[in-house]
């Protein structure tokens, strides 16, 4: 997958859908997402610099932090690895802060202090580089109506967001 990457975009995405609710430990439902003001399942995915996807994760409930479904898939340890071994960073949003030696995210500004110039000219590199990941998502939710519009199971939207994906690729003939 990696093959003459200079880095992979991390970024989450929450694929709305409206038959699911369900209780979690606190009785807050798991699978609102208080950020989107809707139900949902967080998808993580992965994309090529350019902002092609190239892999998505199994379906998370909504509420939960990008972080968490991650680290729940064994993405953080992977990617921090991949890092590692071939020197492939993985450029994230702040959502990922502490992800791991092997992220990259802009520097958090600190409490009533400014950021450096040369922190700023970090964060301005990085913001435009995952910028395109953005896209990825995009391409997953916007060009397939059945990602739009999930009313199923929300483990329906691991298996809608893997057909999208493939079949992204078949019609345009992309190969990663």
């Amino acid at each position: 997958m990696a093959a003459g990457y200079t880095h992979l975009n991390l970024d989450g995405t929450v694929i709305r859908t409206d038959r699911v609710a369900a209780p979690g430990p606190n009785k807050a439902d798991l699978w609102w997402s208080g950020k989107h003001k809707h139900h949902g399942g967080n998808v993580q995915v992965i994309s090529a610099p350019d902002g092609w996807p190239v892999w998505v994760s199994p379906v998370r409930p909504g509420r939960e932090h990008d972080t968490t479904c991650a680290r729940t898939h064994g993405l953080l340890a992977a990617l921090n690895r991949l890092a590692t071994i071939l020197d492939i960073p993985t450029l994230t949003d702040l959502g990922y802060e502490n992800a791991g030696p092997g992220f990259r995210h802009p520097v958090k500004k600190p409490q009533g202090r400014e950021l450096t110039t040369r922190q700023k000219t970090f964060n301005q590199v990085i913001r435009s580089l995952h910028g395109v990941a953005e896209r990825a998502n995009a391409l997953l939710k916007v060009t397939f109506k059945a990602v739009r519009r999930v009313s199923l199971d929300p483990t329906a939207i691991t298996r809608i967001a893997r057909a999208a994906l493939v079949l992204l690729q078949l019609e345009t003939g992309h190969t990663t």
